[in-house]
């Protein structure tokens, strides 16, 4: 990166008397009396004008440029050029989501599970520096994505997830292992985990507390993430009359969830609308920043000798004019 500065600001000062010095100079022009005046100028009509008359004025034009050189040559005009180098210590994160056919609840815009991935989508969008993954569960357990830094083949990933990608039922201990078993080997200093669901362990043969203690064992911080609104939700349900609403308890187990979390040293929330889960993404975006050192450059290189000597050659030429070219008659 290439910047200018000047070392002495302070000289630009100087300039300030060139306002006075044109002043008197456009002051005199205008005063300035002939030394041998004629009653009418008639006799001289149709001469032409000798150049001088206005390369004159020349001298006076050198005499501002020389002192403006002058002025930005005791400025110390200096070139720099800087550059930074970045060291950064990434996370790798997992993100377990849920994809039980519970999560199409409508007590979230549009529901539940595409309101988590639009959310999980914006999360993966600012954290250019991390490798993030994806597992999905249901009954089962599989990896959408593995760790990755390509946020475009990860995004895209994200929107294919849909309710009914696998058997249903929420077998949290089985998605949570998963997860756990992408990032046991990673060599990354922090090593995270984001576990969404809306329901109750009822699938799969580990149980949620085991699988936290798996991830305590490989150093993984575990974030739960409880999603759905308290006491009813609208859920979509097919009748003889086409798909209607029905509302349905909403059942989260909220002690394993915060179990979980503790037992991994990570932390659990409780979204129960669109906002609230965005600012829990932005919570634990906060929670988990990337470590970035940055080092800074700089060269310096002095430029006031250019200025300097066309000052100088300005003055120089100035003073061959008047005593040669445009010398005056005493």
């Amino acid at each position: 990166m290439f910047g200018f500065e000047f070392a002495n600001p302070e000289y630009f000062w100087l300039l300030a008397l060139l306002a006075p010095m044109i002043a008197w100079y456009v002051w005199k022009e205008k005063h300035a009396h002939a030394d041998l005046q004629f009653s009418s100028l008639r006799a001289f009509r149709g001469i032409p004008h000798a150049g001088k008359v206005w390369v004159r004025h020349l001298l006076f034009v050198l005499k501002v440029l020389a002192i403006s050189c002058l002025a930005v040559a005791l400025a110390r005009p200096q070139s720099s050029n800087s550059w930074q180098t970045y060291t950064s210590e990434g996370i790798d994160i997992m993100l377990a989501v849920d994809v039980s056919t519970s999560m199409l609840a409508r007590d979230f815009t549009p529901d539940r599970l595409e309101a988590a991935k639009e959310v999980a989508t914006k999360f993966v969008l600012e954290r250019p520096q991390d490798k993030i993954g994806l597992v999905i569960f249901a009954a089962e357990s599989f990896t959408q994505c593995p760790l990755t830094t390509d946020r475009a083949v990860l995004v895209n990933l994200m929107r294919e997830v849909k309710s009914g990608m696998v058997e249903d039922g929420t077998a949290i201990g089985l998605g949570l292992a998963n997860a756990v078993n992408r990032l046991k080997d990673s060599p990354s200093k922090s090593k995270v985990i984001i576990l969404l669901t809306d329901g109750v362990n009822n699938r799969g043969a580990i149980a949620p507390v085991t699988a936290a203690e798996l991830a305590k064992t490989f150093g993984i911080r575990v974030y739960t993430i409880g999603v759905g609104s308290y006491g009813e939700a609208p859920y979509p349900v097919q009748t003889p009359f086409g798909v209607q609403l029905q509302n349905v308890p909403v059942e989260i187990d909220e002690a394993v969830l915060t179990q979980i979390a503790a037992v991994t040293g990570g932390r659990y929330f409780r979204a129960i609308d669109n906002l609230k889960l965005e600012q829990i993404y932005d919570e634990i975006d906060q929670l988990e920043k990337s470590r970035i050192e940055v080092k800074h450059f700089s060269k310096k290189e002095e430029k006031y000798f250019l200025f300097g000597l066309i000052g100088l050659l300005l003055l120089v030429a100035e003073a061959v004019l008047r005593y040669t070219v445009l010398r005056k008659i005493p």
